[in-house]
């Protein structure tokens, strides 16, 4: 990475149409400048149009690389607008967009806070994990824990309480107690932790429901959607009136030229059973439970807005601070329902993409 002067008071720029992207491209192939430019360049360019394997072809950033720096460089561009201190700022300027990243699924104040737990401890990439788990955790909960405050350290010991008081090895559980220590800020969230060390009693964790997760597997099911001029007789002005549509893999969905879009799915009865279904796309690493495997694909999450009432076996989505966010709670939460996750659909795995296009072989 080329050193750089910190700059804390970095602003992304405003995409243009006359965007140089060939300077940006350069910049990009050099590694020129912070990291936190190196994602806005990447977000730029593919606001541009290049998608993620072109710029790995230009650059050499590979598509896993790009979409770090992107989520990452956003993360810190809403720590800069937060009340982050100008170490914080300036250390993340020149290293740490592996730790920013596991950032992206808190708010910004929590960001902020997680950001400065972690320079103050050192933590990696693996331990930010945790902390951003920790205190997404802890904001979920209805009310303030008994003995924890809202100090980000507390919100961290609170965590590995919980999972502490969840085991029954006890090398395992004074190992949990002692991570929970480390972090603890108050006299009174010490003292809590300190308890586990005598009480050996083991609360049975709640498991989160998995993920109603399909898979397109035949090509039968892959989507093709035209668009209907309409019913003979028909003239000429009928046939140029059509809107002119594109394909947009891997699920075939439909962008139009003017406002809006449309996805078809197989008719399964999970779908034909939702009231008011609506589709969302997202990054698999967005999901609230991984999926197995470690490559990150784009996958649809469909929701059935008519279905608001909580659930402890389904997920849904909620609005956290403006953003739209898939959770799981255990108890009722206070913030409004939007909807209930109906599934969550996996592209079709293509061994051989230009067998799609060989009848001779289709037929065969």
């Amino acid at each position: 990475m080329t050193e750089t002067s910190p700059n804390p008071k970095f602003t992304p720029p405003v995409v243009e149409s006359n965007v140089d992207q060939q300077a940006l491209t350069g910049q990009l192939r050099r590694k020129e400048g912070s990291w936190v430019e190196w994602g806005q360049a990447c977000a730029t360019l593919q606001k541009c149009g290049k998608n993620s394997g072109e710029i790995f072809e230009d650059t050499g950033f590979e598509p896993v690389q790009q979409n770090q720096v992107i989520v990452a460089s956003q993360v810190y561009q809403s720590m800069v607008k937060g009340e982050t201190s100008e170490k914080v700022r300036s250390h993340f300027w020149q290293k740490g967009s592996d730790i920013l990243y596991e950032l992206r699924i808190l708010t910004q104040p929590l960001r902020v806070a997680a950001a400065a737990l972690i320079l103050e401890y050192n933590l990696d990439a693996d331990e930010a994990r945790n902390i951003a788990r920790a205190l997404k955790d802890f904001s979920l909960l209805r009310g303030i824990e008994s003995g924890f405050s809202t100090d980000a350290g507390d919100m961290v010991a609170y965590y590995f309480a919980k999972l502490a008081r969840q085991q029954k090895d006890i090398q395992e559980r004074s190992r949990l107690i002692a991570k929970g220590l480390k972090f603890v800020k108050s006299a009174a969230a010490r003292s809590e932790l300190e308890q586990l060390l005598t009480d050996f009693t083991v609360s049975s964790p709640k498991t989160a429901p998995r993920l109603p997760v399909y898979r397109l597997e035949e090509s039968e099911e892959l989507p093709c959607i035209m668009p209907v001029v309409g019913r003979l007789p028909l003239n000429r002005e009928d046939l140029q009136a059509v809107r002119w549509c594109e394909a947009i893999e891997p699920f075939g969905m439909i962008k139009f030229t003017g406002s809006g879009a449309s996805l078809a799915l197989p008719g399964w009865q999970v779908v034909r059973n939702s009231e008011d279904p609506v589709v969302i796309l997202c990054p698999s690493d967005q999901l609230p439970t991984p999926l197995p495997g470690c490559q990150v694909e784009e996958v649809v999450a469909v929701i059935d807005r008519a279905a608001r009432t909580w659930q402890a076996d389904s997920y849904f989505l909620v609005e956290v601070e403006g953003q739209l966010e898939l959770q799981w709670f255990e108890e009722k939460p206070e913030a409004p329902l939007l909807g209930r996750v109906v599934l969550i659909l996996r592209p079709k795995r293509i061994v051989d993409e230009n067998q799609m296009t060989d009848i001779w072989q289709v037929e065969e």
